[in-house]
Parts: C-alpha cells; sequence; structure tokens
C-alpha cells in the first residue's frame, strides 16, 4: 500500500461521495496524501482540507481540467484531461476553471437538447436536480444517471454507447483551452501540470507517444501511471516515453465511486526504478 492517490473525485463533479466522506474513505485505506481534482472545479478542496485537519492526512489541492490538443499536421483536435495540483497561488487558475464553468453548463444544455430529439422526453430538469440546481457542476454521468432511471436505458455504459460518447447523436465535445495554455495557466498558479490517465482516451499508440511529446514540449511536469489493470504492454511504452521525455510520475486511482470497483480508492500502480514521484516535490 502505497498511501497516496492523487486523482479522485468527489460529488462536486461526477463522484459519488462528498468531499468530507471521500477523506474519512482515504483515512479507512490507510492513505496518508490525497488529492482531491474533481472536473475543472476546486469548490470541494478546501471542505477536503477542514474535514482532514489532525486526522493524519494530507490533501493536495487538485483539479482535472478538460483541454484539447492537436498535431500539426491535421486539423483534429483530440480531448485531454490536465490534472493541476498543489496550486500556491491560484488566482490564474480559478479565472480558467470561471470559463470552464460556462462551458459545462452550456454544454450539458445542448446534450439535453439533443437528447430531447433522441427520445421525445426532457430530462434537464432531473439532470439538474442531481447537482444541486447548478448547471456548471453537470458531466455526462449525470446524464447518463437520469437516462438509467428513467428506463431509456438499462445500463450506465449503454447511455454513453447509444447517445452519449463521440459519433452519437447527443454527444457534444468539450472545448477546453489547448494543452499549452492549461499548462502555463497551472504553472502561473505555482502548481505542477499533470497529464492524466494517457492510455485512456481511445488514441493510436502513434498518437499516444504524439500527445506526450507534446506535453513535454510544453512544460508538462508528471505522466500519471496506468492503472493496474491495463495490459503490461500498456505500461512498458509508458515507462519508455516517460523516461525518453525525462517526465516524473503521478499516481491516481481516478476513483468516483463504489459503484466502479475497477477504480477502487488507493488501488494505484508502484513505480519501477528510475521513476520520480512528482508528490515529493510538495
Amino acid at each position: 500500500m502505497i498511501g497516496v492517490d492523487l486523482h479522485t473525485h468527489s460529488n462536486i463533479s461526477d463522484g459519488r461521495l462528498s468531499p468530507e466522506m471521500l477523506v474519512d474513505a482515504a483515512i479507512a485505506k490507510g492513505i496518508h496524501t490525497l488529492a482531491l481534482t474533481d472536473h475543472d472545479s476546486m469548490d470541494g478542496v478546501v471542505r477536503a482540507q477542514m474535514a482532514a485537519q489532525q486526522q493524519g492526512i494530507q490533501i493536495i489541492s487538485g483539479v482535472e481540467i478538460s483541454g484539447q490538443w492537436s498535431r500539426p499536421s491535421t486539423k483534429k483536435s483530440y480531448g485531454v484531461h490536465i490534472v493541476a495540483l498543489n496550486m500556491q497561488a491560484p488566482d490564474a487558475l480559478e479565472q480558467l476553471l470561471l470559463k470552464q464553468k460556462k462551458i459545462r453548463a452550456q454544454r450539458a444544455e445542448e446534450i439535453c437538447q439533443r437528447l430531447t430529439t433522441c427520445i421525445q422526453k426532457d430530462i434537464y430538469n432531473d439532470v439538474l436536480a442531481k447537482v444541486e440546481q447548478m448547471p456548471e457542476r453537470i458531466t455526462r454521468a449525470h446524464i447518463a444517471q437520469t437516462l438509467l432511471e428513467h428506463g431509456i436505458v438499462r445500463r450506465l455504459q449503454q447511455a454513453f454507447d447509444l447517445y452519449l460518447k463521440q459519433g452519437k447523436k447527443a454527444y457534444v465535445p468539450f472545448v477546453g483551452p489547448s494543452m499549452v495554455e492549461t499548462i502555463e495557466v497551472i504553472h502561473q498558479s505555482q502548481g505542477v501540470a499533470v497529464l492524466a490517465h494517457p492510455t485512456r482516451y481511445d488514441l493510436s499508440a502513434t498518437n499516444v507517444r504524439f500527445m506526450l511529446e507534446l506535453f513535454a514540449q510544453s512544460g508538462g511536469d508528471a505522466v500519471e501511471l496506468p492503472q493496474r489493470s491495463e495490459p503490461a504492454g500498456t505500461r512498458q511504452m509508458m515507462d519508455r516515453l516517460i523516461a525518453q521525455h525525462q517526465l516524473k510520475v503521478s499516481i491516481g486511482s481516478d476513483f468516483h465511486g463504489e459503484h466502479m470497483p475497477w477504480l477502487a480508492l488507493g488501488n494505484v500502480p508502484e513505480l519501477k526504478t528510475g521513476q520520480e514521484g512528482i508528490w515529493h516535490s510538495f
């Protein structure tokens, strides 16, 4: 048990636990260093830090930022998530997050409008109820859960497969900042930039390599190691790329709740010889 988990979510975004409950769960798991990294929001960080006082656990400020990158040779953009950690002067990042929240709210409303055409039912108000009437907190997971509760789909994944993932009728891309801009803002905020789950974007191996090279050239600090459940070949590829670009590593479960047991809190990969954990610099 490493005791470090630098990628988790609370119900401020699409997790199931409140920030306070997440801290309790982490303590029960023997975690001593935890980062709360909700999607495009740091609203739960202070709550988590308050809950952790005198509990023997360190809460690292964090957020998972939705952005994009592209190859110069093509016009196609690809989504990417950059985890920002340990911000010491977060004003610049907070300004970016205000823009992100507006994009997220507009995107959620447009998705629900497209779904109304598909399923002949308006579920937007029911989705809003899941996030305390705060549209900037809506994620596709909330919309999928609402579709399940209405009996439109039988499983959460079916909501994505039929309506919500790229290429489907209700899909709306999240047009966030570029990878370069995101890293710059994180550094302005005196934080570190981590490339989140690089092998889970449904990219070819060639594009994974290009994405990681761009991340390194743009001043990125660390790369999340692949989950334990990913193939050994995937981990070997990432280890080579991390060494090639002289990047530090981060470890995180991407925990959302017990309903996703394959992303269990504290279940993070081991470092290989020569790899340096980004948390040692905090």
